[in-house]
């Protein structure tokens, strides 16, 4: 859920004592850019700078990956990071240890943290699947924003947000410039394998076919 500008500044006056991803002891200085989408950026760079300082396997992903892979920035409410299912709680610790808090959601496939008063999802189910090793290891090295860390390769991304569509929850309208912006990058194909014949990715399929953002499908039976 997008946050009001007082709840933003409210959590802004609380890193006061988050310490650098660098490990510099030295606090982060409480403004924070004005832009959103910088603010989440800023986020996206410090969490990765520290899981890779600590040697965690992840790969970022959601709408800063899309970004990271020369998508538009047109950011969504937060920053999300695959990690594995059994690193959750070093993870957890890791990030504690550098300041952040952390919390246990309800939900039973992510944590959730706060850095610099952007929320960070950290999640071990992609579309209800765990997030793998070789998950992990298809990440492409990219830079975000002068910043190198794994990112979703553009396949995988278009995959989790496909296999996520259900009669319950199918914004074919949020997915449709993520897939306009990555459509060269992304081997639809085995996006198409991968979702087999569930009918909503059928349907969202048929949709990009329609607009001309791919091409139709080779599968035998059908136009």
């Amino acid at each position: 859920m997008t946050q009001h500008a007082d709840d933003d500044v409210d959590r802004h006056r609380g890193v006061a004592g988050l310490r650098l991803a660098t490990g510099s002891a030295e606090p982060l200085a409480p403004s924070l850019p004005v832009d959103r989408n910088q603010a989440i950026l800023e986020a996206a760079k410090q969490v990765g700078a520290i899981l890779k300082r600590e040697g965690h396997p992840f790969a970022l992903a959601g709408s800063v990956a899309v970004y990271a892979h020369g998508g538009a920035q047109n950011l969504q409410h937060d920053v999300d990071f695959a990690i594995l299912p059994e690193d959750a709680q070093s993870v957890a610790e890791t990030l504690r240890g550098a300041g952040l808090e952390v919390r246990t959601p309800p939900e039973d496939w992510l944590l959730k943290a706060d850095c610099m008063g952007q929320q960070v999802d950290l999640i071990f189910e992609l579309a209800h699947q765990p997030v793998t090793t070789e998950l992990l290891a298809r990440a492409d090295e990219l830079s975000v924003d002068s910043v190198c860390m794994p990112v979703l390769s553009p396949t995988d991304l278009l995959h989790s947000l496909l296999s996520a569509f259900s009669e319950h929850h199918c914004d074919f309208g949020a997915v449709l410039p993520i897939a306009r912006a990555l459509r060269e990058k992304v081997d639809w194909e085995a996006v198409r394998r991968d979702c087999g014949d569930a009918p909503m990715p059928d349907a969202f399929f048929y949709f990009l076919e329609r607009l001309e953002v791919i091409e139709p499908s080779t599968r035998e039976g059908r136009s």
